[in-house]
């Protein structure tokens, strides 16, 4: 976990997740609900959770995957099934869509660190910004007509009242398996683009411009458990290409 630098220059906030590392327990997807629900601000929307007609707002998901590759270049040998947790929510983009299509000025991206947010007095609710968003990231709040979206926690991440290690978003701070990193993706210094250069991390969906500013670390090829422990660098990002097309590909289709 990285907190935010001292320097005032311009950032490029976001987070860095290693696919490699994540095991899918929704942790993260845990926290952010109860960080944005009970722990400060406006709730996110509920309705029947115990009944028929169950609707939430929920600002990350993980969806998983079984990978079976036609080669060898991806993970072992040709059709050893691998599955894969893939945690999904804002990226943040720089060129976001969501922002160029809201009528009202309600999306919008912050200069100061990149940061996408909402605001809410503005926000009447059309959808436009939920059609625009290429990855899905956006979801309508049912209780109070309004889009909600992954914030990265700027209420943490500011607050000087919290100790440093808590200075992060919900989501970084609470995985277990250390598959989530935040900082300034602006920075080629900071851990997160160190760490985006060591492992071949890419962007999600490229062709469709939208320039996101979280990244994807790739799953290493099956060697040896000593290749592939976290942290290692320098490895074989052969494969990461291949299944990131693949990987596009099925999130086309959710």
């Amino acid at each position: 976990m990285t907190s935010l630098p001292s320097s005032s220059t311009a950032k490029k906030l976001g987070l860095v997740i290693d696919l490699d590392v994540c095991v899918g327990c929704h942790a993260c997807v845990v926290n952010c609900k109860e960080w944005n629900t009970g722990g400060y601000g406006a709730a996110l929307s509920d309705q029947e959770p115990y009944g028929e007609n169950v609707s939430g707002a929920w600002l990350n998901r993980i969806h998983t995957f079984e990978v079976t590759p036609e080669g060898a270049d991806i993970v072992g040998e040709a059709g050893d099934a691998r599955i894969v947790h893939f945690p999904k929510s804002c990226l943040h983009c720089e060129e976001a869509p969501c922002v160029t299509v809201c009528p009202t000025g309600a999306s919008y991206k912050r200069a100061s660190d990149g940061i996408v947010l909402v605001d809410e007095d503005k926000c009447i609710g059309c959808g436009l910004c939920a059609w625009a968003c290429p990855y899905g990231a956006r979801e309508m709040d049912l209780a109070a007509g309004v889009m909600k979206k992954c914030t990265l926690c700027v209420d943490r991440i500011y607050n000087e009242t919290f100790e440093e290690a808590d200075r992060v978003p919900a989501c970084v701070r609470t995985c277990p398996a250390n598959a989530r990193h935040f900082g300034d993706l602006g920075d080629p210094d900071s851990d997160v683009s160190q760490m985006v250069a060591a492992r071949g991390g890419v962007d999600l969906m490229p062709e469709q411009g939208t320039r996101p500013v979280n990244k994807y670390l790739p799953p290493r090829p099956r060697t040896s458990l000593a290749s592939r422990a976290p942290g290692r660098v320098g490895e074989d990002t052969s494969g990461a290409a291949g299944f990131f097309a693949w990987l596009d590909g099925m999130l086309d289709r959710l």
